[in-house]
C-alpha cells in the first residue's frame, strides 16, 4: 500500500503570463491536491499561492519541480512528519 504525506507547497509568481502553463500542471495533479489559495499582492506585482496536499512524496516532488522550472515562478514544498496509507 502506497503511503502519502500532507505537504504544503508556497508559490510565489512574479510572471502573471505563466498562469496558463501552471494551471495546466495543476490540473494534472489535480486528485492529489486539497484545496489552494491564491492571493494578488498588487502592491508589489506579483500573486502568492499555497496549494495543500495529500500525495505520495515523488508526486509532491515531481509537482514542485514541474511548476519550479517555469520562468518567474518560485516553489518551495513543506512536508508533514507524519505518513498516511493512501485511500
Amino acid at each position: 500500500m502506497t503511503e502519502t504525506r500532507v505537504a504544503l507547497l508556497a508559490v510565489i509568481v512574479e510572471n502573471p503570463e505563466i498562469a496558463e502553463k501552471m494551471n495546466a500542471i495543476l490540473h494534472e495533479y489535480s486528485e492529489h491536491i486539497i484545496g489552494r489559495m491564491g492571493i494578488p499582492y498588487r502592491r508589489r506585482g506579483i500573486n502568492v499561492i499555497s496549494i495543500a496536499m495529500d500525495a505520495p512524496p515523488d508526486t509532491i516532488s515531481a509537482l514542485a519541480g514541474k511548476l519550479g522550472r517555469l520562468e518567474g515562478l518560485t516553489v518551495k514544498a513543506a512536508y508533514s512528519s507524519h505518513t498516511f496509507q493512501a485511500s
